[in-house]
């Protein structure tokens, strides 16, 4: 099965696709942007997966989750991504958790079976989930990377790579920068989105869904594209392929 990757191995040669067949990335998040990341992942040779999503696949994730389709709504994200997995390279090796990320005391064998992994994926919503993620990686100094708001955004042209601090406009980032302040955390790797959130009124016409992008509160509708949420995710997996390989 090593011809899946022939093409891939004539750009970066058979000693560092040997290397990427050997990593382990944990992806928290298979939304619109972690169902890409997976996706790029497996695509690019990753050989060992840890996925984490409590949700099932819902019918309103078909516009933006490579993972979601007609025959998959009602099943748990973790499973369609392994299958997606092992349909694209039967030889990676998957672990999955349909888990949400509660408190420290929570969770105990999820963190336990990503304390030498070579890499960490935050693609999830919740502010005190990602950070819980991010201060484990940083703890155990895993390289970790967060995605921040890609709802009401209609621009992929706009998403970029940066530090947090370097961060602007993004509702999320502001949040996120706030709560690593507190927690003296200098650095983290995210991809952000330049373009202003779209407001988007409910059917009254009174409250905006900006809020929607931060945690979950205060949300009246948030919209979604297929072409946002998975330039993201590919930019994600793009800065993963490219830091192990250099």
């Amino acid at each position: 099965m090593e011809e899946i990757f022939d093409r891939l191995k004539l750009l970066i040669g058979k000693e560092k696709l040997q290397s990427l067949h050997q990593k382990t990335v944990a992806i928290f998040g298979l939304g619109g942007v972690g169902s890409y990341v997976v996706e790029g992942l497996v695509r690019s040779g990753i050989g060992n997966f840890i996925i984490v999503d409590n949700d099932k696949v819902d019918i309103t994730n078909i516009n933006r989750q490579i993972i979601a389709t007609t025959k998959t709504i009602g099943k748990y994200k973790v499973d369609v991504a392994e299958e997606r997995i092992k349909e694209i390279n039967p030889s990676a090796k998957v672990t999955k958790f349909a888990e949400f990320v509660g408190k420290e005391n929570e969770n105990i064998e999820l963190f336990d079976s990503i304390k030498n992994i070579d890499y960490i994926v935050d693609a999830i919503d919740t502010v005190s989930s990602k950070i819980r993620i991010i201060e484990f990686a940083k703890a155990n100094n895993i390289p970790v990377i967060s995605a921040l708001g890609t709802g009401n955004k209609l621009d992929p042209t706009k998403l970029k790579l940066a530090d947090i601090y370097d961060t602007k406009i993004c509702p999320l980032a502001k949040v996120m920068r706030k709560e690593l302040k507190k927690r003296a955390i200098s650095n983290l790797d995210v991809v952000y989105s330049e373009e202003e959130p779209i407001k988007i009124y409910d059917n009254e016409g009174e409250g905006e869904s900006l809020k929607g992008n931060i945690d979950g509160k205060n949300v009246k509708k948030i919209g979604s594209t297929a072409f946002v949420p998975s330039v993201a995710g590919l930019l994600i997996c793009y800065k993963i392929v490219n830091e192990f390989i250099n």
